[in-house]
């Protein structure tokens, strides 16, 4: 299966108004985003879990990364409420599951294989946040030569300056809304991917917090 697979174009998606497609596994749901494979593929979806449901133990041969947007998720390292950021590096295995449910954005078999560590980040901790002015504020996430990962808090009326991405970059909207480039307003559950070389101006009309993803495309 391919959809929106060819990275050096510009993808956008609503996911909220795409349907919620049944997975291998009873109780689980997702919307896709990006994928390039079968059940084993390069994919980025948006993943229901109903209460009680789990998903069978599995590895993962080229990473996954994760934010959980809505409930509780959880697996052999913990329990992880909405806010959490999660990255299970190359190699990785566990059993997910929710008992209250729970939804979260995940990316599957996008990390290099020098990757090693496992992380943790509960994104609604004061300490992670920066204040970088002018409206905006930043937690960053993961960072290594590869990629970087961080979260975007915008104030209503917030407007970046035009930024290049040589490696391209992705922004997903938890909260609020975007108008990236002055173009039409996309909001929470919007997903925005833009190729290597090039350029965004963010701004918010009432506020928006964003996940971004950036260097990896290139």
């Amino acid at each position: 299966m391919k959809l929106n697979a060819d990275l050096s174009r510009t993808a956008v998606v609503d996911s909220t108004a795409i349907p919620w497609v049944p997975s291998p596994m009873a109780g689980v749901e997702r919307r896709m985003l990006e994928r390039d494979g079968d059940e084993v593929a390069r994919a980025t979806s948006v993943v229901k879990y109903a209460p009680g449901s789990a998903f069978a133990a599995h590895s993962h041969g080229a990473g996954e990364e994760f934010l959980v947007l809505d409930g509780v998720f959880s697996d052999e390292t913990g329990d992880f409420p909405a806010g959490f950021y999660v990255r299970n590096a190359p190699g990785s295995r566990h059993t997910p599951h929710s008992a209250p449910g729970a939804v979260i954005l995940v990316k599957l078999r996008q990390m290099p294989a020098q990757e090693r560590v496992s992380i943790r980040r509960d994104t609604r901790a004061q300490s992670l946040w920066q204040d970088t002015g002018h409206g905006r504020a930043q937690a960053l996430l993961f960072d290594a030569p590869w990629e970087r990962v961080d979260m975007l808090r915008l104030a209503p009326g917030h407007a970046d300056a035009t930024e290049t991405w040589p490696h391209g970059v992705e922004f997903f909207v938890v909260e609020g809304d975007l108008a990236p480039d002055g173009a039409s307003i996309i909001g929470a559950g919007a997903w925005m991917r833009r190729p290597p070389g090039s350029t965004t101006r963010l701004a918010s009309r009432a506020g928006a917090l964003v996940y971004r993803k950036s260097g990896h495309l290139g």
